[in-house]
């Protein structure tokens, strides 16, 4: 069992900000996989496919943000996924705009979603796909995350969400240790 999640916040009022680049490319993974995530539980929308032996779980909380493990804590003890088995899409601020990094563990960095998640787990090893956004130059962080890419910068994020939905379809697919798509995309 494989459980993808993308983070972000719901409402139209967010939609294709900085901040939910995760429920981005995980719109483009349900696209990818042909899944539907319109099943709401445990606070989230979820959607479930059987590839070959293994079943993948693409979950959007609807929690919002800062509140994200309470939803992704729930589905993972009711559904009984390991941490390992988790792969988290977020926004980075401290990588350079459209940077790709895989990561099997680690702390939050600052990310209220991932220490969410952290908390709701008890752990930190669980799988994480961090897409750059970079930091403001002038403008406040919260400013900052909750606006759109413009012109270039929005061609620059769709490039890499597409290499992060290209990591995440071929862990979905294979009998793979999330590891050595580190080597592959990092």
């Amino acid at each position: 069992m494989k459980m993808i999640v993308g983070l972000g916040n719901p409402g139209k009022k967010y939609e294709h900000t900085k901040h939910n680049v995760g429920f981005d490319t995980l719109d483009q993974v349900a696209q990818t996989l042909n899944v539907q995530v319109t099943k709401n539980e445990f606070s989230a929308l979820t959607g479930t496919i059987k590839l070959g032996n293994e079943k993948i779980m693409l979950v959007k909380p609807l929690t919002y943000m800062n509140d994200s493990g309470r939803a992704v804590g729930q589905l993972a003890k009711y559904y009984q996924f390991y941490p390992e088995e988790i792969a988290v899409i977020q926004d980075d601020l401290d990588l350079p705009l459209a940077k790709l990094r895989l990561r099997t563990h680690g702390a939050s960095g600052g990310h209220n979603g991932i220490k969410s998640i952290i908390s709701a787990l008890g752990t930190d090893k669980f799988n994480r796909v961090k897409i750059g956004i970079q930091h403001p130059q002038r403008s406040k962080v919260v400013d900052w995350v909750l606006t759109p890419f413009a012109g270039t910068d929005r061609q620059a994020i769709e490039v890499t969400m597409g290499r992060a939905t290209d990591a995440l379809v071929q862990w979905s697919q294979a009998d793979l240790d999330f590891a050595a798509l580190m080597n592959e995309f990092n």
